[in-house]
């Protein structure tokens, strides 16, 4: 069972779904991109680092973290919301470069999109 970490879009999270209560009924539906997974073990959930280009650090932090609490990252799913960012409000993430980066730095999965609603 793969630690997953979900990052969200810090400026339209709540305004396209409130609480991520998408990305949990996602999660447990086993929806979208979630379907890849037999099953989940949601290790953390926090904001992308905000604009422009602050994935990084997140992450670096977030991997410290939850390597310390013996939850190392496995995957990480940038949210549906970040994926809408990217198309609609003009979202800084190159999602191939990101990709590419943070696979590169941490070793871990990176999948754009979580839920398909």
């Amino acid at each position: 069972m793969p630690n997953v970490a979900i990052l969200y879009c810090k400026k339209i999270k709540d305004h396209s779904c409130i609480g991520c209560a998408k990305c949990y009924k996602g999660m447990k539906e086993k929806n979208g991109e979630f379907a890849r997974h037999d099953e989940i073990n949601l290790v953390a959930m926090t904001d992308c680092g905000d604009c422009p280009g602050l994935t990084v650090p997140r992450v670096k932090l977030l991997a410290e973290i939850t390597k310390n609490l013996d939850r190392p990252i496995d995957v990480i799913h940038l949210g549906t919301c970040v994926k809408a960012a990217m198309e609609t409000a003009q979202c800084p993430i190159d999602f191939d470069d990101l990709k590419a980066t943070l696979e590169g730095k941490f070793g871990c999965e990176v999948v754009l999109g979580t839920h398909s609603y």
